[in-house]
C-alpha cells in the first residue's frame, strides 16, 4: 500500500501550480536524498529592477528554493550561488557559502531586492569574472563538473548581453534564461545555450514560475541510485561516416560519465548493428569508467545497412537476458542511436520491449525518421526521444538525456526524510506568510492611490 504523502509532498504539490504534474513517489524519492545531482556549480542570477514588485520577488525566491530541494547539495556535490542584480550587481550568495540545503534556503529568504534599472549584461559579467571564480568556491574546470546559469528577469536590458553571453557559453557555462511578463524574447535568446528550446522558458507571470521547478529539478538530476542494466544499441551503418562514428563513440562515453557505474548499481552493455548485430560488450563486463571508456573507444565502424528491427529484437531475445550478465529484477534502459530509416520492420520488437518493463530512449541524427525513433521510445515520448539534425550537436542531447530511474524506499522509515521535511516546511511557511503578508500591504497602497 502506498502511504500517505506527508505533508511536505502536498506543500510542493501545491507551490508548483495547476499546470505543474508531479509524481509522489518521484517527489519522495527526491526529498528523501535518493535522487543524487550530478556535481554542478550552480549560480541563479535574478532580476530584481524596479518592474519587479516586492510580492512577485518573494514568489522568486519561493522558486529559488524549490529548485535547490531537488539538488544534492555538498561540497562534492551540488554547489549554489546566487546573484542579484538591478542597475547594480550583489553577490548574495557564493558557491563556497552554504553546503546545506537548509542554509541555503535560509540565506535565499533574506534576500532583498535593489528596485533599480535591468543592467542584465554587467550581471553576466559579474558571474563570469566573480561568481564562476575559484575564490568564491567554483571548482576547477573538468568535464566532470558542470557550470550551469540560471537567469530570471522580466524586462529588457539596459546593456549588451549578447557578446558577454557568448564570452560565458564559451567559457564552458550552461545559460538558462526563463522570461517573465513583458520581457524581450530576443534578448533571452541571445543569453541562453542551445538548444535554445531546453535552454529558454517564459512564464506570463511571477506568480506561476513555480511551474518551471520540475523542469529544473530534473535537469539537474541523476537518479543513479538504483541497480540499472543499460544497453546501447547504436548504428553502425555506411551513412554514419567515419569522422561522425567517432563522434557517437564520444556521446556515448559521456553519458556513462552521468551513470554510477559499480558492480552493484549500473552496469553497461554495448552493441553495434548495420546489416548484421555484434555484442560489441555484454553487461557487467566492466565495472568502472575508464575501463568501459576505453571499450567504446575501441568500437570498430561496420559501415552497410541500417537494420535497426533486427537490433530491437537481438536486445529483446539477448542483451537483457542473464546470460549475457543482466540482472534479475534490475531496471532496464535500452539506449538506442541511429541516423536513418530502417530497413526492415521495428513496430513488433519497440513494442516487445516496452511490453517487457524495459524503459527505450531513441536518438535520432541527420536522416532518422522522428516517427520511427517515436515508436521505439517509451511514454512519455516526448521525454524519450531526441533529434538533432547534426552530429556535432549530440553533445547537447547527452545533456539532456536524463537516465532517471530513482526508485522509492518507504517515506516512513527514513529518519533522515522526516528532518528534511520539517526544514523545508518552516522555510517554506516563512515565506508564504511574507509574501501573503507584503501582498496585503501592497492592496492597501493600491486602494489608497485609488
Amino acid at each position: 500500500m502506498t502511504p500517505t504523502p506527508p505533508l511536505f509532498m502536498l506543500l510542493l504539490l501545491g507551490l508548483m501550480g495547476a499546470h505543474a504534474t508531479v509524481d509522489v513517489r518521484t517527489a519522495a524519492a527526491m526529498a528523501a536524498g535518493l535522487c543524487k545531482t550530478r556535481p554542478t556549480d550552480i549560480v541563479f542570477i535574478i532580476d530584481s529592477s524596479r518592474s519587479v514588485r516586492p510580492s512577485e520577488f518573494e514568489q522568486v525566491k519561493v522558486f529559488l528554493a524549490k529548485v535547490i530541494e531537488g539538488l544534492d547539495v555538498g561540497p562534492n556535490a551540488t554547489r549554489v550561488g546566487v546573484v542579484n542584480y538591478a542597475s547594480r550587481v550583489k553577490n548574495e550568495v557564493s558557491l563556497k557559502t552554504h553546503r546545506t540545503k537548509a542554509g541555503l534556503i535560509k540565506a535565499v529568504t533574506k534576500i532583498e531586492p535593489l528596485s533599480t534599472g535591468t543592467m542584465t549584461g554587467l550581471a553576466i559579467q559579474f558571474a563570469l569574472n566573480v561568481a564562476f571564480s575559484e575564490g568564491e568556491g567554483a571548482r576547477v574546470k573538468s568535464p566532470d563538473i558542470s557550470k550551469v546559469a540560471i537567469i530570471v528577469t522580466d524586462g529588457r536590458p539596459q546593456d549588451n548581453v549578447k557578446d558577454i553571453a557568448v564570452r560565458a557559453r564559451d567559457a564552458g557555462i550552461e545559460i538558462f534564461a526563463i522570461g517573465v511578463g513583458r520581457v524581450d524574447m530576443s534578448t533571452l535568446k541571445q543569453m541562453a545555450s542551445e538548444p535554445m528550446d531546453d535552454h529558454v522558458d517564459y512564464v506570463e507571470s511571477y506568480s506561476v514560475i513555480e511551474k518551471l521547478t520540475k523542469k529544473f529539478q530534473e535537469a539537474f538530476c541523476a537518479c543513479s541510485n538504483s541497480a540499472t542494466d543499460v544497453v546501447f544499441l547504436i548504428d553502425g551503418s555506411k551513412s554514419v561516416r567515419p569522422e561522425n562514428f567517432e563522434l557517437v563513440k564520444k556521446w556515448i562515453n559521456q553519458i556513462i560519465d552521468k551513470l554510477d557505474v559499480s558492480d552493484s548499481k549500473a552496469h553497461v552493455g554495448l552493441v553495434q548493428y548495420s546489416s548484421s548485430v555484434k555484442e560489441e560488450f555484454p553487461l557487467g563486463r566492466y565495472n568502472n569508467k575508464k575501463d568501459l571508456k576505453d571499450a567504446v573507444k575501441k568500437m570498430a565502424y561496420m559501415e552497410r545497412g541500417t537494420m535497426t528491427g533486427q537490433a530491437l529484437r537481438y536486445m529483446l531475445d539477448n542483451s537483457f537476458n542473464t546470460g549475457h550478465g543482466a540482472r534479475p529484477g534490475v531496471t532496464k534502459v535500452g539506449i538506442v542511436f541511429t541516423d536513418g530509416r530502417s530497413q526492415d520492420y521495428i513496430g513488433d520488437a519497440a513494442k516487445k520491449a516496452k511490453e517487457n518493463g524495459f524503459k527505450m530512449y531513441a536518438v535520432g541524427v541527420g536522416n532518422a525518421v522522428e516517427d520511427e525513433l517515436k515508436t521505439i521510445a517509451s511514454e512519455p515520448t516526448a521525454e524519450h526521444y531526441f533529434y538533432t539534425a547534426d552530429f556535432k550537436a549530440m553533445t547537447q542531447i547527452a545533456k539532456k538525456l536524463q537516465i532517471n530511474i530513482c526508485q522509492e524506499d518507504d517515506p516512513c522509515e527514513c529518519d533522515s526524510l522526516v528532518k528534511f521535511q520539517k526544514k523545508v516546511e518552516d522555510a517554506l511557511q516563512a515565506l508564504t506568510k511574507k509574501l501573503e503578508s507584503m501582498s496585503k500591504r501592497i492592496a492597501l497602497l493600491e486602494n489608497k492611490i485609488v
